[in-house]
């Protein structure tokens, strides 16, 4: 069987969605490929004890899909909906808490209760990260130039980048060549004392990552989460989705019907098809063939460039590059149905700010940096810190009426778990998550009625994610914008002609943010204008104004 399409996209995670519907709005005849049976990749909602929950098993809230895509695609209008979460909350197993509101002078007073040099330097801080914020928030969206190339058209793209910086001083370059490559804990060092302040704002920077508050390039990390909002204008700001992150991934696939793209699940990819160095089309497991002109491929890149395409295709450094791209993790989510809101020892009661926020079970930066100093020798860590919400609180579609969903990213055990499932030692890792939240709201284990954990093997081999990363590559400052996966290769081209890449592996991604899906389209079309302009030209034709 054969198919003929203008445009093929393998994978249909949230940016192979993206990516589809800007195709289909474009005009060209697009159909994803998703090898699963439901499309989302890391942002879906899954219901691992039967049909009365829905359980968002990987990726769990949004803050980076940038409010102009939603209005471009109308996802409102297919059921996106997110409720902004509420601000961090911090129990302490030795009694006390530290909440962070969003409102300024209430922020001040519960930081004032650690140090009150730190609550006056909080001011200082959220204006550094709000001025970072203008300088980073645009430069995720920019297709990144190929810096060092010599060609003329890409001279000019160099300088479009120079001029887009033209209003940063010489202070902002300072400061963000220091945020690329200098550790979190450095940079909380130059504005905090207390160690419980430094250890809740530590977990953004290596959330998800590799690497310890103390390895450079960790400040960074924490940057690219706290640069976009939701919609609702607030820096940093994070949602939860209306049932859960599929509920993101089936808009965008409702978004991109109506443009006239065909979405296809259980349709894995067994090969992208090339000749004389252009990408032709893919064949999938069974034999089908498709066949188009522009192929964009949204999976890992170890999977794009080392499983679906051949090495003959691809140059030898591209190669190497791919086979050093670093992709380790050593992230565990934990998710739970419970039967009750976790009472705190400290907070007793419901309030909308604690269990609608984030609640961080971290109590220093030294302690998150001795869980991963643990993995990094070949044990978990002793006392895992988690990043925890619970989705119920705002949605109550998601379980049974009385009982609530509680979602926790957690880190760190050895990257080597990726190698095989190790499920009786997750569920040691487990155990230890559930009793530190023990120790501050007395009563949690027993509340518990379901539990599922899913490491890094099994984020792998069931969700695409390799090494367990969920970024597809750590954002670290070997592997960010230019070099972003591979080196001339972070303008979303690849060395095969017709062939694009709009992965999280991409500059733009590492999140749910939707920028490579939609500036791999931006690529294309630039690319399919150049086109048809060189057509013109050799045929002796009037180029169209």
């Amino acid at each position: 069987m054969v198919g003929t399409y203008d445009a093929i996209v393998v994978g249909g995670g949230h940016n192979g969605l993206v990516a589809a519907a800007y195709l289909a709005r474009s005009g060209l005849r697009t159909v994803v490929c998703e090898a699963r049976e439901v499309v989302g990749g890391a942002a879906v909602t899954e219901r691992p004890w039967g049909p009365d929950y829905q359980v968002t098993s990987l990726s769990y809230v949004v803050s980076l899909l940038a409010p102009g895509l939603v209005r471009d695609l109308g996802l409102e209008r297919h059921g996106y909906k997110v409720h902004p979460q509420g601000p961090y909350f911090v129990p302490y197993a030795g009694g006390g808490y530290l909440q962070l509101p969003d409102d300024p002078a209430r922020r001040r007073a519960e930081i004032a209760k650690l140090s009150a040099r730190d609550a006056d330097a909080a001011g200082r801080w959220d204006a550094w990260m709000r001025d970072l914020a203008s300088v980073l928030g645009p430069l995720l969206s920019v297709i990144p130039p190929k810096l060092g190339s010599h060609r003329p058209g890409d001279l000019a793209d160099q300088a479009r980048l120079v001029w887009r910086l033209r209003g940063l001083d010489q202070r902002r370059v300072a400061d963000a060549t220091r945020l690329f490559t200098m550790s979190i804990a450095d940079l909380l060092d130059e504005f905090f004392e207390s160690p419980e302040l430094q250890g809740v704002l530590s977990v953004s920077g290596v959330i998800g990552t590799w690497a310890g508050p103390r390895s450079p390039g960790t400040a960074y990390v924490m940057a690219h989460h706290h640069v976009g909002d939701v919609g609702d204008g607030r820096l940093g700001g994070r949602g939860v989705p209306e049932c859960g992150m599929g509920r993101v991934s089936q808009a965008l696939a409702a978004a991109a019907a109506p443009f006239g793209a065909e979405v296809r699940t259980a349709a894995p990819v067994h090969r992208i098809s090339t000749a004389n160095g252009r990408a032709t089309g893919v064949v999938l497991d069974g034999g089908e063939e498709l066949r188009a002109d522009v192929v964009v491929v949204a999976t890992h890149p170890k999977i794009a460039f080392l499983r679906l395409l051949g090495r003959a295709d691809l140059p030898a450094d591209f190669v190497t590059d791919i086979q050093r791209w670093k992709t380790r993790s050593g992230v565990v989510k934990i998710n739970l149905a419970v039967d009750r809101l976790p009472e705190f020892v400290d907070r007793p009661g419901f309030d909308p700010e604690v269990h609608g926020g984030t609640i961080v079970l971290a109590e220093s930066l030294d302690e998150v940096e001795a869980g991963f100093q643990d993995a990094v020798t070949g044990r978990p860590s002793a006392r895992p810190f988690a990043d925890i919400c619970i989705p119920s609180v705002f949605d109550r579609t998601l379980c049974p009426e009385g009982q609530h969903i509680v979602s926790m990213f957690t880190q760190w055990v050895p990257q080597e778990w990726a190698g095989e499932p190790m499920d009786a030692e997750l569920e040691a890792h487990a155990d230890r998550v559930v009793a530190r939240f023990e120790a501050v709201a007395p009563g949690f284990t027993s509340s518990v009625l379901h539990r599922q954990v899913i490491g890094p093997w099994r984020m792998e081999h069931e969700y695409g994610l390799i090494g367990g990363n969920i970024f597809h590559g750590e954002l670290s400052p070997s592997q960010l914008f230019h070099t972003r996966p591979a080196a001339g290769y972070a303008d979303y081209r690849t060395p095969v002609h017709g062939l694009y890449q709009a992965g999280s592996a991409t500059h733009g991604g590492g999140g749910v943010t939707g920028i490579p899906g939609r500036n791999v389209v931006r690529q294309i079309r630039r690319d399919l204008r150049a086109a048809r302009w060189r057509t013109r030209l050799r045929l002796g034709r009037p180029s169209p104004r």
